[in-house]
């Protein structure tokens, strides 16, 4: 009669198999504006990408106004106050770039701001009229560098 202990047998080679299991990846936020989502997505689209996020996420913070969010009152850029009341490009650019900093430096530390380039076309005349800027940011932290953002806003 002989003694074998069990924890010293293992599988031979026939009777091994390989197990491979297919993950998908995992979503990090919901896509702006919302969308019906894809396969493996769930209701709305979604983002799976950590920069793809940030960015949406900045877009959403300078299009915001302060009293939009619902128990955060001054949450965002406050930009719309200013569309109103545009006495000329100079004063406007330089109090847009002060708002969207202050709201960036707030509540999105890791983003660090580089260039704003604007352009203003008026539609008709000299007091209604589109102005376009784009934005060039850095996220360090994810080693992401040179990525552009263009907001448009409508003048009233």
């Amino acid at each position: 009669m002989s003694t074998i202990s069990f924890k010293s047998v293992g599988k031979t080679t026939t009777q091994r198999t390989t197990e491979t299991t297919e993950t998908s990846p995992i979503p990090i936020g919901i896509k702006t504006p919302l969308q019906p989502g894809g396969t493996g997505e769930g209701v709305w689209a979604m983002h799976f990408d950590l920069a793809n996020q940030v960015h949406d996420n900045l877009k959403n913070l300078i299009l915001t106004n302060w009293g939009d969010r619902l128990g955060v009152y001054n949450f965002g850029a406050n930009l719309k106050e200013l569309t109103t009341e545009i006495v000329s490009q100079e004063d406007f650019d330089n109090q847009v770039v002060v708002r969207i900093k202050d709201a960036v430096e707030r509540w999105m530390p890791y983003v660090s701001l580089r260039d704003y380039v604007s352009q203003i076309q008026h539609e008709g005349n000299q007091k209604t009229g589109i102005i376009q800027f784009t934005i060039t940011y850095d996220i360090p932290s994810l080693n992401v560098e040179d990525r552009a953002l263009q907001v448009t806003l409508y003048v009233i």
